[in-house]
């Protein structure tokens, strides 16, 4: 059997406390792949940054927000974000992107365009109701790639 030979790992992560394991699970893999490292954020509509999140990877969130934020503005925090995310994995080589669209969309256009051989996005389970009524974005990545996906779970156990 011939052995895969993986050189880039593209790393989709959003503010949420799970974007860490996301970013250390992702890491270790492309550490073990000799791979090198894309952190990817997808920025979401502004009222969706109003939500107030525990401090991530050095990260603080939007707490000062009192309005809705302007894009430029949103670019410039999510580009903080992502080198906090560098600073704490230890390695300055990781190319960090920001771009604005859909969320699948953006992360199947960015591993594609970046010519990564693996995407790692975490899974935020939701409840069946949810599932049915909000489009998932593991799933329609699922769907519309043949890049091989590394989906790490993010559900707390009960």
């Amino acid at each position: 059997m011939k052995d895969i030979k993986m050189n880039k790992i593209l790393i989709a992560l959003d503010y949420n406390p799970t974007a860490q394991k996301i970013a250390e699970v992702g890491f270790s893999l492309a550490k073990s792949m000799n791979a090198k490292v894309v952190l990817l954020h997808v920025l979401s509509t502004p009222a969706n940054y109003v939500t107030i999140y525990d401090p991530i990877m050095g990260f603080g969130g939007f707490a000062n927000l009192d309005a809705q934020p302007d894009i430029e503005y949103l670019t410039k925090t999510a580009f903080g974000f992502l080198e906090n995310v560098k600073n704490h994995l230890g390695d300055s080589t990781i190319i960090t992107i920001v771009e604005e669209g859909h969320y699948a969309d953006v992360i199947l256009e960015t591993a594609y365009s970046s010519r990564a051989d693996i995407i790692v996005i975490g899974s935020h389970s939701k409840e069946w109701l949810e599932k049915i009524l909000v489009d998932s974005t593991t799933e329609k990545i699922l769907h519309d790639t043949n890049i091989p996906i590394l989906i790490v779970p993010t559900k707390k156990k009960d």
